[in-house]
């Protein structure tokens, strides 16, 4: 499947800034797409596609900060650059909001699309990230409760014997179990096991996961 061409948004209340913004990105092969305000860009439609989001931070009723607490609030999340805040709590804040750059204007055009990339790419790390997530939490689900309890107690480095031992059962049983929890993670098991915190799997999250090479966690 082709991957959407990645869009870079510029939201300024400035129509100078938005157009030298538009005929840059463009120049440089980017797509963008500019809003005058925090209103208009809210409003609009936002492609699935990789991308970042050029923001002025001092706009006029609703401000590039409380842009992104909204769109925090709609779960739309894109790497920011920004202007500077006027103070180091704004900043902080920005920075925690999802701005990755502060660049003064005007806007040095090697510094604006130096930025952009970093953003494009980013974004574009964070979105593969996002599905491998998506694929693993499916794989969870498709555990039968049996071997969701089986699999809390693998994820820790027991072994068949002290599994079957704890869940009242029998060393073959807990083998037959394992091996189908193994099956239905997939190809790279390793790969869920260092991701279950991320996963935030409610049956699973609060374990603490042994990470080392005496772990026993694909010993069968």
């Amino acid at each position: 499947m082709t991957e959407e061409k990645p869009i870079v948004y510029v939201v300024d209340d400035d129509p100078s800034v938005r157009k030298a913004l538009e005929r840059l990105l463009r120049s440089a092969g980017h797509e963008a797409k500019t809003f005058a305000s925090a209103f208009e860009f809210l409003e609009s439609d936002h492609l699935d596609a990789p991308g970042c989001l050029v923001l002025d931070i001092k706009m006029p009723k609703v401000s590039g900060l409380e842009l992104q607490d909204r769109l925090a609030e709609k779960g739309i999340s894109f790497p920011i650059i920004s202007s500077p805040a006027r103070t180091v709590p704004a900043s902080v804040k920005a920075f925690k909001g999802g701005a990755m750059d502060f660049l003064q204007k005007p806007f040095k055009d090697r510094e604006i699309l130096g930025a952009v990339s970093r953003g494009i790419e980013k974004h574009r790390r964070l979105r593969q990230e996002q599905k491998e997530m998506e694929t693993l939490r499916s794989r969870l689900e498709n555990l039968t409760p049996r071997e969701r309890e089986v699999f809390r107690f693998v994820v820790t480095g027991m072994l068949n014997k002290q599994v079957a031992f704890d869940l009242g059962t029998t060393e073959k049983t807990i083998k037959v179990h394992r091996a189908r929890v193994m099956e239905k993670m997939g190809p790279n098991p390793l790969q869920t096991w260092f991701a279950l915190p991320k996963i935030g799997d409610p049956f699973l999250g609060e374990l603490s996961i042994p990470i080392g090479p005496k772990s026993n966690i694909f010993h069968f």
